[in-house]
């Protein structure tokens, strides 16, 4: 479980980035009040266009930024006071991938399972089945260096799901994959639905989300646009497609 409440978070520009955006405000607000809960066998999608604070909002989620003001709640932990407790039950997956160049996949997932003190048939157990899911078999003793983004991005998802999370974050994390490692991802997310397990992700491209999602939020400008079902969303569209219609209501907002 996500719980979610008036999430604000604001950065203090420098001279030059007041500059680059045109602005002489000192502060920018990147989200502004945002209410939502995601809930357990449930897959929720945060969607907005570029620069919406969809990714800021996620890093809020994962205990990477700390919010201005508002509250979260992890699986009943108040990631604010306690983030050390909330990452425990969290794994937070993204396009960029940070891994080491030398080491091999074996030797990551196997750092980041000792990190998080998983016991050794927990481990071989959960490093089977990720693998078996992610087809990495054919690549676990190479050099990460060696390897193509697919795999990078494949051997980042298994580091983030082995201590087996309660709640996974996926940041756009098919962006700029093949199509067979990006139906592998699909397939973990179902799988982690069926696990009961929290899925927040965020995706521009539509047939995911209709493939996926069963409740949607639209963000813009850092404030809340649409919270529901996916049900309701296309019960209430307007447009003749997902995409025509979360292109209206972003419009329609804008003449606010």
């Amino acid at each position: 479980m996500i719980e979610i409440s008036d999430l604000r978070k604001e950065f203090v520009l420098s001279k030059q980035q007041r500059k680059e955006l045109n602005t002489k405000q000192p502060i920018a607000t990147a989200v502004n009040g945002v209410s939502f809960n995601c809930k357990p066998g449930r897959v929720f999608s945060l969607l907005g266009p570029n620069g919406a604070g969809k990714t800021t909002t996620l890093r809020m989620i994962s205990t990477i930024f700390k919010p201005t003001s508002g509250s979260i709640k992890i699986a009943g932990i108040d990631a604010i006071a306690q983030p050390n407790e909330a990452r425990k039950k969290i794994g937070f997956i993204t396009g960029s991938t940070g891994l080491y160049a030398r080491l091999t996949p074996n030797e990551v997932i196997k750092y980041f399972a000792d990190l998080y003190g998983i016991s050794k048939n927990d481990f071989e157990e959960r490093k089977e089945r990720l693998y078996s899911l992610l087809d990495m078999h054919d690549f676990q003793g190479k050099r990460i260096g060696k390897l193509s983004t697919g795999m990078k991005q494949k051997v980042s998802i298994c580091r983030t799901m082995i201590h087996d999370p309660e709640v996974v974050v996926f940041d756009e994390p098919t962006s700029g994959l093949d199509v067979i490692t990006a139906e592998n991802i699909i397939q973990l997310i179902g799988d982690c639905k069926d696990q009961g397990k929290t899925v927040i992700f965020s995706s521009h491209i539509m047939s995911e989300v209709d493939l996926l999602c069963d409740d949607m939020a639209i963000i813009h400008k850092g404030k809340m646009l649409f919270d529901g079902t996916m049900d309701e969303f296309k019960g209430q569209m307007q447009a003749e497609n997902l995409t025509a219609e979360f292109i209206r209501i972003v419009n329609a907002s804008k003449s606010h």
